[in-house]
């Protein structure tokens, strides 16, 4: 009789810049990460209102605090170590917010990131946040490379795939173990592991937060190494990597 072999997943908790020297050189097809924005003193000088709303948010939490060119550093290294640890061909995925594309689409192209496109995720469930004074947030911007190729993997099935996603916010069900304050939904994750790698092949996220790419690539039967330096997200991500459906 036969033994099931679950597929490998690897999280470390760490500092992303340290622990990418655990990883080897060509070996991953896929990097899909949420990275610090560096929005938290902007956000919180703006009067949003966020941190009285939600105790459990990025301007608060102090990660994502850094200044501008501390950021650019940890996004100069985090491109440069992708960059070696992607195959030919292979892709990165990140989040990122719209006023910061450019600057991460230059550090990228500096390291032999080709760039594909700015895309869209439409929250149709936002939060309603100070609707009475200005427009809803409710988009993120995702930034779409591939490693000194034009063109890689994409298993489109002959069908037009819109840079424009639409679906709703994490949901409650993803959060019963815990929540990280910018959490991706699980099926967001999916969509581009789908769409840019085959089964068995590695996902790498070295900014895992509470593991919704971990939770996707073992849904989707690939391989994938995490990176979170929170000891808190890193346990939720063990978590919810474990045992969640």
């Amino acid at each position: 009789m036969e033994t099931a072999t679950r597929t490998p997943l690897y999280l470390l908790h760490g500092d992303a810049t340290e622990l990418f020297s655990d990883v080897r050189t060509e070996s991953v097809d896929l990097v899909l990460t949420d990275p610090p924005y560096n929005l938290g003193t902007f956000m919180a000088d703006r009067q949003t209102n966020l941190a009285a709303m939600r105790a459990n948010n990025f301007v608060k939490a102090g990660w994502d605090n850094q200044n501008y060119d501390q950021w650019t550093l940890l996004m100069d290294c985090f491109l440069a170590e992708s960059a070696r640890c992607l195959r030919l061909g292979g892709a990165l995925v990140t989040f990122m917010s719209i006023i910061k594309v450019e600057s991460i689409v230059r550090l990228a192209e500096k390291h032999g990131l080709y760039y594909k496109t700015t895309g869209i995720w439409h929250k149709t469930n936002p939060m309603p946040r100070n609707m009475n004074l200005h427009f809803v947030n409710s988009t993120e911007s995702w930034v779409y490379f591939t490693k000194k190729k034009k063109t890689g993997t994409f298993n489109n099935g002959g069908k037009v795939v819109h840079d424009f996603i639409s679906m709703a916010a994490t949901p409650a069900s993803e959060k019963r173990l815990g929540a990280h304050p910018t959490q991706k939904p699980v099926q967001l994750m999916e969509h581009f592991i789908r769409l840019l790698t085959n089964p068995g092949e590695e996902i790498l996220d070295p900014f895992m937060g509470s593991g919704s790419s971990g939770v996707a690539a073992r849904n989707l039967e690939r391989r994938f190494t995490g990176f979170e330096k929170d000891e808190t997200y890193y346990k939720l991500a063990r978590a919810r990597v474990q045992i969640d459906e």
